[in-house]
């Protein structure tokens, strides 16, 4: 059977402990792995730990220790592993890592109620002194637990970043009748657009048991019909147009011309 990345790195755990100290404590990537937290990136060639006695970090193979204070109550047992609680393996991503990953991983512990907002400010606060401590708050401010999935996280960063208007998420769309017909990742009303991310589990996760996966695409393409006929401009995109943001930005700007004009056209 062959392993994901994921499976890989939470397997080297135990090998890697061996060498660090004996009060170190998984933290910082490897914390949000043990904690199921999804990453935009895959899992770092070396185990991240963080040693409460150590005065210099330092790095050596498949070991990458850190040195700082932990709170008896940032620590958690997972098993038989001593982790970084959920809040604070987030402010130290925050700290620690490029702004997208950080907010990719708060996102998804918010969406699966791994952490609280009280938790995450309380985490912020207590690393107000700790380097990067501005990137951590910020990525916890920019967080929202309703997005769907590790795409929708990048994406939301690309459209803030491209400074595109903020969209609401997960739009709810209404039908003539008024009834809720639709949820759209992303959605720009003042603009009559919407804007969909095509994972490659997408339309996986959508199947209904025993649904085969041609019936749920083309149900989606019946959905999408459905919201052109309201009125709506919708656009696409994967994780090919992440890599070239302002590209994708064109587009969506594109989008919200054509939309209003087919909004004006129809009153």
């Amino acid at each position: 059977m062959t392993l994901t990345p994921r499976e890989r790195h939470l397997l080297a755990i135990d090998a890697a402990l061996l060498q660090a100290n004996e009060r170190s404590v998984l933290s910082h990537r490897s914390a949000a792995y043990r904690h199921g937290i999804d990453l935009r990136q895959p899992p770092p060639g070396a185990v991240e730990v963080t040693n409460p006695d150590g005065h210099a970090g330092h790095r050596r193979a498949g070991l990458h220790t850190y040195c700082a204070v932990l709170e008896p109550d940032e620590i958690v047992m997972m098993g038989r592993h001593r982790v970084t609680s959920v809040a604070r393996t987030l402010v130290d991503l925050g700290r620690s890592r490029p702004f997208e990953e950080a907010v990719v991983a708060t996102d998804h512990a918010l969406v699966r109620a791994l952490v609280t907002r009280a938790e995450l400010t309380t985490a912020v606060a207590r690393a107000s002194r700790r380097p990067g401590v501005c990137a951590a708050d910020r990525a916890v401010r920019f967080a929202d637990g309703r997005a769907g999935s590790v795409g929708e996280s990048a994406s939301r960063v690309l459209i803030d970043q491209q400074s595109l208007p903020r969209p609401e998420l997960q739009l709810a769309i209404h039908g003539r009748g008024g009834q809720v017909f639709a949820h759209c990742d992303f959605g720009w009303p003042e603009h009559r657009t919407v804007g969909e991310f095509d994972g490659a589990h997408k339309y996986g996760r959508l199947l209904r048991p025993g649904e085969p996966p041609g019936d749920r695409i083309f149900a989606e393409k019946v959905r999408e019909d459905k919201i052109r006929e309201l009125g709506w401009h919708v656009v696409r995109w994967t994780w090919s147009d992440l890599s070239d943001p302002r590209a994708l930005a064109d587009r969506i700007r594109r989008a919200f011309d054509v939309g209003a004009a087919q909004h004006q056209a129809r009153r």
